[in-house]
């Protein structure tokens, strides 16, 4: 096609215009910063911090996409510290007021990491927690897909690309490559990972990190791989006689030493740039004639701050597969800091400020300053805030859940395999609901009891696959992989799974779809998956962690490695609710009350620590009388019950989970020896502990529960016990003011059958009948 005079202006204008736009984002980006720490009055003296260096490097990719590349369907993960540059597009974009500019790190002002729920401008996705806000973009684009699988193309907004802004360093973090790795990624063509690569962690410049490894551990993941290193006028250097040189002389440069000529005055680089290998006469003459401004220019044209290689770059992305883009960049881009070893959190000074405001054309003294409407940066910002506007669609409400499903167990049975058969039996009374469920698992289906589910709705996949075992008798579990399906397998990496949880969950916010997810791993592994999921859950995921064998009591199993701390974590853990039941019907009420709060304003999500020890359910004394069930099943989910009232009591025991067996064999030989014991079975220690602070005025929590299941005129001395660290249940004496004893797992455990590592542990009723007779002797 035949370019014109006329076009060729119109392009140039348009690349004039936007090469201002990135030089406003540059200043506004570090003006951010610098009122944060060097203008705003800060009487306690402590840092602020922010990063002017690292949003620099990025100043041109994001400009790049903003102003060019995104549209209205496309969703961005921002590096963390590139949020002064993402406020900064906002700012010109008319989306955030300018009040907000003087306030990052501010309290109720922008926040230090873009932020879904807490940022005026909600984010696309939070981040801040290296790795992790890089790879929610992946899980978002499956969400999205499955989503729009059950519900129509037209519930998820379209399908546009899922974009990562990602830090050269935090490639260094394995959960990146956990989900890299991820066969289902493969697959997934809307993602688009932009990795700055200005090779510069926070102490220094990585000396070792090489594109050329990078490019083949993606290329082996069946990533296209895509590489913008050198700008326009390197290129045109290499072009000219001796520039093959040139080009060789700088590809094997070690990372430092590149560097360190971003820093050298002209003279300097032509005395260093040359270097002393075979092509250096020939370099030497290249850049003779070069001028000065020019020469010290073309060092630092790399790929990422070329406006053309970039935009070659993005028209290049192959939609039928996962594309990654490595954009050389300089840490500290157009700054006095620029390539600087330790400019990762060096702050401009008064002067430097001056003198970037110089460079850029801009007036410190009104630093957000906007372009004249007329001007061809403003038009191009109102093109671009045009293109990039979203519509609100109206939420859907969760089906109602219903919260009991009327069976009353008999037999022995455990809490692990109440799971599987309470989604049943959810799925037949409420289908609606069930219909919203989607369970995930990193290949412990069968193994967890999911079996019954999985084979009832199926494994979804984006296409119909052939289930090669479908015919044969011996197949317990049937993989039917298709589109309608609600379970979702990957593979043995538990921060995928709650990666992909998070992302599940926040459906609800994102696309106005709310899903129920349930992900199931095994218990001992919680604490692998815990930092993924909690930031999960601080961007807005809603979901439903099971985990699932528990404790010691997997010992028989042959577990050594037991989940000890997995029941205070859940006490702690924000924005969750967790439950420890010790019966089927327990485990029922809990999964459906955790349900209840999933895919809404001010939900939550919960945390269900199961476990495989069969229990006599008639132990639970489930009452017949409909109103007296239902007071069990409102205790039952508001943390604890009372499952033994003694006509005098002179001892509280107060157990947890698989413990009840031994806690009610105590409390019967404490009878035989006179001595009155009630026994609280309790489901969430995290709820009464809330009740307890509520009691205190320092939670808005309700604290019935606590005078319901610990009247005052039955206070007693308590001790109390569960599979797991005993501090977990350790304020309880504070409800009444009463001595206690307190038991559980305080080392790591080993093999063997349930007696002998209960009594190990000091778990069995022996000790628990010690315990209690130490306290009311």
């Amino acid at each position: 096609m035949t370019v014109t005079a006329e076009q060729s202006e119109q392009d140039a204008e348009q690349d004039r215009a936007l090469r201002q736009i990135e030089q406003r984002v540059l200043w506004l980006a570090t003006s951010i910063v610098d009122h944060a720490n060097r203008l705003r009055p800060n009487p306690s003296g402590l840092k602020v911090g922010g990063h002017q260096a690292s949003s620099a490097s990025m100043v041109t990719i994001m400009t790049a996409l903003w102003l060019e590349e995104l549209d209205a369907q496309d969703r961005v993960s921002v590096k963390p510290h590139a949020s002064p540059v993402l406020h900064a597009l906002e700012y010109l974009l008319g989306q955030l007021d300018a009040s907000y500019l003087p306030r990052l790190r501010e309290f109720g002002g922008l926040q230090s990491y873009p932020s879904r729920l807490k940022d005026p401008v909600p984010a696309d996705y939070s981040t801040g927690s290296v790795g992790i806000g890089a790879t929610a973009p992946i899980w978002g684009a499956l969400a999205r897909r499955y989503v729009g699988a059950h519900f129509g193309p037209g519930s998820t907004g379209g399908t546009g690309r899922q974009w990562s802004l990602v830090g050269d360093a935090e490639l260094d973090e394995g959960a990146v490559w956990e989900t890299v790795l991820d066969p289902m990624v493969a697959e997934l063509g809307e993602v688009v990972w932009v990795v700055d690569l200005n090779r510069q962690s926070l102490d220094r410049v990585v000396p070792t990190m090489g594109a050329t490894r990078l490019q083949g551990m993606f290329a082996a993941a069946g990533w296209q791989v895509l590489t913008v290193k050198y700008g326009r006028l390197l290129e045109d250097l290499f072009a000219r006689p001796g520039g093959a040189h040139l080009r060789d002389r700088i590809d094997e440069m070690t990372n430092p030493e590149y560097q360190r000529m971003l820093r050298r005055s002209a003279a300097e680089l032509r005395e260093a740039l040359p270097g002393d290998g075979p092509g250096a006469e020939q370099v030497a003459r290249l850049i003779a004639d070069v001028a000065d401004d020019d020469l010290r220019a073309a060092v630092r044209n790399l790929g990422g701050h070329d406006l053309s290689a970039l935009r070659s770059a993005f028209a290049q992305i192959d939609d039928t597969r996962p594309t990654v883009v490595l954009a050389y960049t300089l840490k500290g881009y157009g700054l006095a800091t620029e390539g600087h070893p330790q400019n990762h959190s060096a702050l401009l000074n008064e002067a430097q400020i001056g003198q970037l405001a110089d460079s850029l054309g801009v007036d410190p003294a009104d630093p957000w300053a906007v372009f004249p409407p007329a001007s061809a940066p403003a038009r191009l910002l109102t093109e671009a805030a045009d293109r990039l506007r979203r519509v609100e669609e109206s939420p859907a409400e969760v089906p109602a859940i219903p919260v009991d499903l009327g069976r009353t167990p008999t037999g022995t049975a455990t809490t692990q395999a109440a799971l599987g058969r309470a989604l049943l039996d959810l799925n037949r009374a409420a289908p609606e609901a069930g219909s919203r469920i989607v369970t995930v698992s990193p290949d412990v289906s069968s193994s967890t009891n999911l079996g019954g589910w999985v084979n009832k709705v199926g494994v979804w996949s984006s296409s119909e696959r052939a289930d090669w075992f479908a015919d044969d008798a011996e197949t317990i579990l049937h993989w039917r992989e298709q589109p309608s399906g609600q379970h979702i397998e990957l593979g043995i990496a538990e921060t995928n799974l709650v990666g992909l949880m998070g992302e599940l969950g926040a459906t609800w916010n994102r696309w106005g779809q709310p899903l129920l997810p349930i992900g199931v791993m095994y218990d001992p592994f919680v604490e692998r998956a815990l930092e993924p999921w909690s930031f999960g859950i601080y961007a807005g995921g809603q979901s439903i962690l099971v985990g699932t064998p528990s404790g010691v009591t997997l010992a028989a199993e042959g577990g050594a490695h037991q989940s000890i701390k997995t029941p205070s974590i859940g006490l702690e853990q924000p924005g969750c609710v967790t439950y420890e039941p010790a019966f089927v019907l327990d485990t029922e009420w809990c999964l459906l009350a955790s349900l209840a709060r999933l895919g809404r304003p001010g939900g939550s999500s919960a945390y269900l620590r199961l476990s495989t020890r069969p229990v006599d359910q008639t132990l639970a004394a489930v009452p017949a009388d409909p109103a007296a069930r239902e007071r069990r099943r409102r205790q039952v989910t508001a943390g604890a019950y009372a499952l033994r009232r003694a006509a005098r009591p002179t001892v509280t025991l107060v157990t947890m989970g698989a413990l009840v067996p031994e806690t009610l064999e105590a409390a019967d030989r404490l009878d035989g020896l006179g001595i009155g014991a009630d026994v609280v079975c309790v489901t969430s220690p995290g709820l009464l502990f809330r009740a307890l602070q509520a009691r205190r005025g320092l939670d808005d929590a309700d604290s019935w529960i606590l005078d319901t299941v610990f009247p005052r005129e039955r206070a007693t001395p308590v001790v109390t016990v569960l599979d797991g660290h005993p501090h977990t249940l350790a304020f309880l004496t504070g409800a009444n003011g009463v001595p206690g004893a307190h038991l559980g797992v305080t080392s790591f455990g080993q093999s063997g059958d349930l007696a002998s590592v209960y009594r190990y542990h000091g778990l069995d009723a022996d000790s628990i009948v010690g315990a209690a007779l130490d306290l009311v002797d």
